[in-house]
């Protein structure tokens, strides 16, 4: 139990009625999750408005209400507090019920379109082999040291989130390594978190259903580098465009990565193979299990953060060279002589990247077979664009279904079409079914061909009508192949 005036200590109260300091047991978003004591926070969501639950929550337990406009009709046993923002306040109030984890933990936050998993799950495994208690939260797993638990959201909402970081330190942890979203910046998700550095990994196309244009999206992820502390440092990717302007408004101390130009941390493809990178980085070379220009970006950042974490660079070059890419990205299937790759590619230019590096280190006899789909209910200009880069990059290419969620699957096929000739259009398969979709690729591919299955990665299920079914690209591409 918590008295309210400590925890509401860092927000400014427009207006305050009702019960005097009351003491506080837990905090919820949910009216249905209060309990005796709760403290609710009543938001304005996109599907609903807290602020039509206050009752409920307070009939569940709740002593308090965190609001923007005060019922008339008040409980005179309950403390109301009238703030500017209550998605904001929520953070400061959740980081002072924990007592400040995020203080406590050197935390490093990873934003961009692409790599985020792969930078955040990367250095998570590093900083374990180089003997610290470390923490992950990310898009496939929240994880705390050795224990495992499922990750609904990239970036959990603020309660959440300061929870499992207290749990990080109650179980030892020194570090924690998440992904930031953009929709987490901007919904608050992260207000109240202190960072102990940023890494930018690059901006492209993505959730413009959400931020409508690419400018807001743009502004989402520097504002994160925006809120950073004169404490914490700024890691950017110097080769990206956007790069530099993460930086501009930052208080943080400011350091690049470069693939291509001069910056702090430099990195140099020197052989890229179906087994890995051979990689120069700061002038030493390191093998890796990692294959691709994408993942050359990703191993550079890994390295300089480590760096920047204080870890000696000969230790960190040997964690690196043992590392192994995240679930479900660039992860490589050989059966039967196929060479498969399941990959999370779900934005043009994620796509992009995989097929070109399929296409540095395959050999001119291999055909690359390409297997995708786009999301449903997410930015339906970009479903052209990735068929576009698909066909040109693929040898052959069937259009398939994703997660259509509430979409019919062959309107979003169709949507996908559009960024092809008509000519091109009667060269590609438009298997709705995915597995059908990839049956198919396995059926046309000979021995030594390459294909590759795009926009699930990780995932386990396929969501169809609001419903989620088991699936997993993995397992259908291991049984289809073992047929062969």
């Amino acid at each position: 139990m918590k008295k309210l005036s400590t925890l509401i200590k860092n927000i400014e109260i427009l207006e305050e009625v009702g019960a005097q300091d009351v003491s506080v047991s837990s905090l919820t978003l949910d009216s249905r999750s209060a309990v005796a004591g709760s403290l609710f926070f009543a938001v304005k969501g996109e599907q609903a408005d807290g602020h039509l639950f206050i009752d409920k929550a307070i009939a569940n337990g709740a002593v308090a209400v965190v609001c923007e406009n005060i019922p008339s009709d008040r409980n005179s046993s309950v403390t109301y507090l009238r703030v500017k923002n209550s998605t904001l306040a929520v953070g400061f109030v959740a980081s002072s019920f924990y007592d400040n984890p995020s203080q406590k933990l050197q935390l490093v936050g990873v934003t961009g379109t692409n790599g985020k998993t792969t930078v955040a799950t990367s250095l998570y495994n590093l900083f374990r082999l180089l003997g610290h208690r470390t923490g992950l939260l990310s898009t496939i797993e929240n994880i705390i040291e050795d224990e495992v638990i499922p990750s609904t959201h990239t970036t959990p909402d603020a309660i959440e989130l300061n929870a499992l970081l207290a749990r990080m330190i109650d179980s030892g942890c020194t570090h924690c390594f998440m992904e930031v979203s953009s929709h987490a910046i901007v919904q608050g998700r992260i207000a109240g978190i202190t960072f102990r550095g940023g890494i930018f990994t690059n901006l492209t196309r993505d959730h413009l259903d959400y931020h409508k244009t690419f400018a807001e999206y743009l502004k989402a992820k520097k504002t994160f580098f925006d809120n950073l502390t004169s404490e914490a440092f700024a890691l950017t990717n110097k080769d990206d465009r956007n790069g530099e302007v993460m930086l501009e408004g930052t208080r943080a101390k400011k350091y690049t990565y470069s693939v291509y130009g001069m910056a702090d941390f430099k990195g140099k493809i020197l052989e890229n193979t179906f087994d890995g990178l051979l990689l120069e980085l700061n002038r030493t070379e390191v093998a890796t299990f990692f294959a691709g220009n994408f993942n050359a970006y990703n191993l550079t950042a890994i390295y300089g953060s480590a760096i920047l974490l204080g870890e000696k660079t000969e230790d960190v070059l040997k964690a690196i060279s043992v590392l192994t890419p995240a679930r479900g990205r660039f992860e490589i299937i050989n059966i039967a002589g196929i060479n498969a790759i399941v990959d999370y590619a779900h934005t043009p230019d994620a796509l992009d990247n995989v097929l070109k590096t399929l296409h540095d280190v395959r050999r001119p006899s291999q055909k690359i077979i390409c297997v995708a789909g786009a999301g449903g209910n997410r930015d339906s200009g970009k479903r052209p664009l990735m068929a576009k880069i698909a066909f040109s990059l693929s040898d052959r290419l069937i259009l398939t279904s994703d997660n259509p969620r509430n979409e019919n699957p062959e309107s979003i096929i169709n949507d996908m079409l559009q960024g092809l000739t008509i000519e091109q259009q009667k060269e590609v398969l438009v298997i709705t079914d995915r597995y059908q979709a990839i049956k198919t690729a396995c059926a046309i591919a000979n021995k030594g061909d390459i294909i590759l299955v795009a926009g699930k990665g990780h995932e386990t299920y396929q969501e169809i009508n609001g419903v989620k079914h088991h699936f997993d690209d993995r397992e259908c591409l291991t049984k289809l192949l073992r047929r062969l």
